[in-house]
């Protein structure tokens, strides 16, 4: 029985801390764009900064009134031994339909439709699982964390809010170029 309660403790403990750092922080707009030039942006943004990226959903679906592509990325970077940091980026591209304009005596195809973009950033500790395989071990690297290294936290903490800032700007500062004013 006492190895039965063992197991179930250790397996409680083996994981890692992951901090919600950002928490939704939401983009939304309505009206021209390009959906491949949106995805590029945020594609471009990771490989410049060296992030590593995991596209966990992509998926589209026609339906009379438009296109609905869901996008669910996860990208993240490894800062130092002990810590990651990490995002989740949710594009759901709604009721997207191909036009035609005309712009300075050039026809364009753009896209029309609804953009909503979702960003959330983690702080990730112990990213190599190592101080958590023992009671012990997760006690003490709690304590060092929090009461010693809490300036290497802080760090990479305004980190990620940067990274999210950053992207989030240029996607915005992207989709208002396309906006109409009257």
């Amino acid at each position: 029985m006492d190895r039965i309660i063992y197991k179930l403790w250790r397996n409680y403990f083996t994981m890692v801390a992951r901090t919600l750092v950002v928490d939704h922080l939401k983009l939304g707009y309505e009206g021209l764009f390009k959906a491949s030039e949106v995805y590029n942006i945020i594609s471009s943004f990771f490989y410049e900064k060296g992030w590593d990226w995991f596209e966990k959903l992509n998926q589209e679906l026609v339906t009379p009134t438009g296109k609905q592509i869901k996008i669910v990325l996860e990208p993240w970077k490894s800062s130092s031994d002990y810590y990651k940091i990490s995002m989740r980026i949710k594009l759901h591209l709604i009721d997207v339909r191909d036009v035609e304009i005309e712009h300075e005596g050039q026809k364009m195809r753009m896209n029309h439709g609804v953009v909503r973009v979702t960003f959330d950033g983690y702080v990730i500790s112990d990213r190599k699982d190592k101080w958590t395989k023992e009671p012990f071990f997760w006690f003490l690297s709690y304590m060092i964390e929090k009461y010693f290294f809490r300036q290497n936290y802080d760090k990479f903490e305004a980190w990620i809010k940067s990274d999210v800032d950053d992207l989030h700007q240029k996607l915005k500062t992207y989709l208002n170029v396309y906006k109409m004013y009257d």
